[in-house]
């Protein structure tokens, strides 16, 4: 995919994130975009940031150390807040903390501590989502959903990690409303998390659904889909930055 064909297949997302939303009787204005940028060069999220992007999305800390640095929090004149919607590994948790504005995939306790002493030593405060394995393989990352609500109660202990809502990512199938089941899991357990005063004052999240199988996400109930094939078209190599 060219560079051009960026602001299109952005709006493309957005008229399928809208339908999918009046199916389910919900606003559109409820979903935003996080636009997954694994190895895409540099210029490409300038276009999608200039298209209308204000939300970036990194696989991986180190590729995202070496954009920020070239790119920081405003790109083009407009602001970016960058995510990490991949894994975190614990001794990946400090750099992780100078870039990201929200965490994706807290899925342990010891992940959890482990923010919280690299937190406190930045003297700041973590927005993280739970993320939850409903999938149901064991090579997946996640908590359980099972052991979900528990790790949540833990986490609330912690006064540097503010829980902000759930993250899940559907198991692959064959047709998109197959991962329908895999969402209503991850709604069931944000909505019961919610029910108890767990998560962070203010707006939580439940970021669900990519490329693939976003418009079912949207209707069980995402307040985040993480694209990225969608807007950026396929990519096999490293960003060049």
């Amino acid at each position: 995919m060219s560079s051009s064909d960026i602001a299109p297949r952005l709006e493309s997302i957005r008229r399928r994130i809208s339908e999918a939303a009046a199916r389910a009787g919900r606003d559109p204005g409820e979903v935003e975009i996080v636009a997954v940028t694994k190895n895409v060069e540099v210029e490409a999220i300038r276009e999608a940031v200039t298209a209308g992007v204000s939300m970036i999305g990194e696989n991986r800390v180190q590729e995202a150390r070496r954009k920020f640095a070239v790119l920081g929090t405003s790109i083009e004149g407009r602001a970016a807040a960058w995510h990490l919607v991949g894994h975190l590994q614990t001794n990946k948790v400090r750099p992780a903390l100078e870039i990201f504005s929200l965490i994706h995939s807290l899925d342990s306790w010891k992940l959890a501590c482990e923010i919280q002493r690299i937190a406190e030593r930045m003297d700041r405060a973590v927005e993280c989502l739970l993320e939850i394995n409903v999938s149901g393989k064991p090579t997946r990352f996640g908590v359980d959903p099972g052991e979900a609500l528990a790790l949540a109660r833990q986490v609330s202990t912690l006064d540097r990690v503010r829980l902000a809502g759930v993250m899940a990512i559907a198991a692959a199938v064959d047709a998109k409303d197959q991962a329908r089941p895999c969402f209503r899991i991850a709604r069931e357990i944000y909505g019961t998390i919610r029910d108890e005063g767990i998560f962070r004052p203010g707006r939580v999240h439940l970021s669900m659904g990519m490329t693939q199988d976003f418009e079912v996400a949207v209707e069980e109930g995402a307040t985040m889909v993480r694209i990225g094939t969608g807007i950026f078209g396929p990519r096999q190599r490293e960003a060049v930055l």
